[in-house]
């Protein structure tokens, strides 16, 4: 996926909404479901690296305010 060094997140995560509901309706062909699922792991992965690099960024800023705590994202499982 070349486009993901424009691609917001939202963005991103809408893909991969509308790509999982393809998926889930069960009536695309095999091929295609393929296509579909590799974009969508890219599309999660890149997600991933976004959430990750917030994630970094707000354990710096609150270290800097000296306001350090533990921050975790919360993952639905």
């Amino acid at each position: 996926m070349t486009e993901n060094k424009t691609i917001t997140f939202e963005t991103a995560m809408e893909k991969l909404e509308k790509i999982v509901e393809r998926l889930e309706a069960g009536d695309v062909p095999l091929e295609k479901a393929i296509t579909y699922y590799q974009e969508g792991m890219e599309l999660s992965k890149f997600c991933h690296h976004k959430l990750t690099d917030v994630k970094d960024k707000m354990t710096k800023i609150l270290a800097e305010h000296d306001e350090l705590k533990p921050f975790d994202l919360e993952e639905d499982s």
